[in-house]
């Protein structure tokens, strides 16, 4: 992998390209980021070494063009405490790791690492991409995770039984989905699907919809109407959130499905009835039996076969698949071919995705709502993706300083070249006290962000607590404290 190290600092420079070398990459380094624009005009490289000293906007606007350029290079930024508001920006502009100088040898190394993966599974995640464009699933569901093969044995085989199924799965992990495949794939693939939400419909309106009813059987019943398990014929019914149906209701169903047979409501008579039926829940109902609020016997005449759809983080690898799948539907509906930053990709794939499929679905599109452009950043995603990110930043930056071997790398001596390990007492008086130069950090983040607290103890990597006790400490309250906390 090449490795750009901009830094005006010689001895860094070399030093960093020593152990950039020894970890096995290809280092070049420059002194300015004139220097690094004229390289990079007929060169690539994979990871960037971004000193953030000296005119900050210099390399902040270098940071910039190398992220529109070439959004796949990994960015790490070296920074002073007195550069702090730069360093914030320059991880807001896309930079994906910070070192703080003076940092030691193993520190400088560690963060080359993680720069490396981090490029690595980037550019596998791109390979991925264009693999998946042509890779589905099973019909219309999307996965080819091992997860998702063992399903689509089993539903394979379902589909070609007349018997109920059940189907199981968080919320949003797409059941009705899996119904309709079942359909697809069955027999009977030409004829009605007729799906049924148990949960939204009261009671009385269930019994009629599913039973049907004669003319005058209740107050508005003007004329007849078949029930759905009538209606459908031989094709099937999908009774979705079965675990809501009263305990009356289950009654009704299971003689239904005992006997083939369904009586109207206000009918003398039993009508037939062909339809296959597949139901559904996000409920445990062996503890709802438990319970006493589902009947058994229903359970055991649903469950004579059951499908469990693993949940989105069971099945991590099928996420680049149903990213693209989801920003192909958004191109074709609004005619804009968008695309997914390698950061924002990442962090959906180690996202936990409580809701799922759904919850995916709709981040994708509120991406495409806010973005300013076809390319989707992390920031134009849900809130929680980039709480995520944030806490895994905290979790990957070390909160202290390593003491590895050697001098730390970015101190220099009393001349201004390399330090040695005699003692200067003129450079020991211009030493700032660790407290003071946490005060300052505090306090210029604080100014960065326009007095946000909640971001800035989030962007320091502290508790909200902490922050609001250093701030009680430097005697600053609430009524003195900008705006946004």
């Amino acid at each position: 992998m090449y490795v750009l190290i901009v830094d005006a600092d010689a001895a860094v420079r070399s030093a960093c390209c020593e152990i950039a070398a020894r970890l096995g990459y290809l280092p070049h380094g420059v002194d300015s980021p004139a220097a690094a624009r004229a390289l990079l005009r007929n060169n690539s490289l994979d990871i960037l070494l971004l000193d953030l000293l000296g005119p900050a906007t210099d390399g902040l606007i270098l940071l910039e063009e190398v992220k529109a350029l070439h959004p796949e290079t990994a960015v790490v930024v070296m920074s002073a405490f007195a550069t702090v508001p730069s360093a914030v920006e320059a991880m807001r502009t896309g930079a994906n790791d910070l070192l703080t100088k003076p940092f030691a040898s193993d520190e400088l190394a560690a963060a080359l690492e993680r720069a490396a993966e981090r490029r690595s599974l980037d550019l596998a995640s791109r390979r991925l991409r264009e693999q998946l464009r042509t890779q589905q699933g099973m019909g219309s569901i999307i996965g080819r995770s091992s997860e998702m093969e063992k399903l689509y044995r089993i539903l394979s085989k379902v589909a070609q039984s007349s018997h109920p199924a059940l189907i199981l799965g968080e919320s949003g992990t797409g059941k009705e989905l899996v119904a309709r495949s079942i359909h697809a794939h069955g027999p009977n693939a030409s004829k009605p699907f007729i799906p049924v939400d148990c949960g939204s419909l009261v009671p009385t309106l269930i019994e009629s919809e599913l039973f049907g009813h004669v003319k005058g059987a209740f107050t508005g019943a003007n004329r007849a109407k078949d029930g759905l398990l009538t209606s459908a014929g031989t094709g099937t019914v999908f009774l979705d959130e079965i675990g809501e149906l009263p305990l009356d209701l289950q009654a009704r169903l299971l003689r239904a499905l005992q006997e083939k047979e369904v009586r109207p409501v206000g009918a003398t008579h039993s009508i037939a009835i062909h339809a296959r039926v597949l139901a559904a829940t996000n409920r445990d109902l062996a503890a709802l039996v438990e319970q006493g609020r589902f009947r058994k016997d229903l359970y055991y005449r649903l469950n004579v076969v059951n499908l469990r759809i693993p949940p989105l983080r069971e099945r991590r690898s099928d996420i680049p698949l149903l990213v693209a799948h989801f920003l192909d539907r958004l191109a074709r509906e609004n005619g804009i071919d968008y695309n997914l930053s390698d950061e924002a990709l990442r962090t959906m794939v180690d996202y936990a995705w409580p809701g799922n499929i759904r919850e995916l679905e709709h981040t994708i599109q509120r991406g495409a709502t806010v973005s300013s452009g076809p390319l989707l950043q992390l920031g134009d995603l849900s809130t929680q993706l980039v709480d995520f990110a944030l806490q895994q930043r905290r979790t990957v930056q070390p909160a202290g300083r390593a003491h590895g071997p050697g001098r730390p790398y970015g101190a220099t001596g009393p001349d201004g070249g390399p330090g040695d390990s005699g003692f200067d007492a003129a450079r020991a008086a211009e030493i700032v006290p660790l407290a003071l130069q946490e005060k300052q950090a505090i306090l210029r983040t604080l100014e960065t962000l326009r007095g946000d607290k909640l971001l800035a103890a989030k962007v320091l990597g502290i508790g909200k607590t902490t922050l609001y006790r250093k701030l009680k400490e430097y005697g600053i309250g609430e009524a003195s404290a900008a705006p946004g906390g």
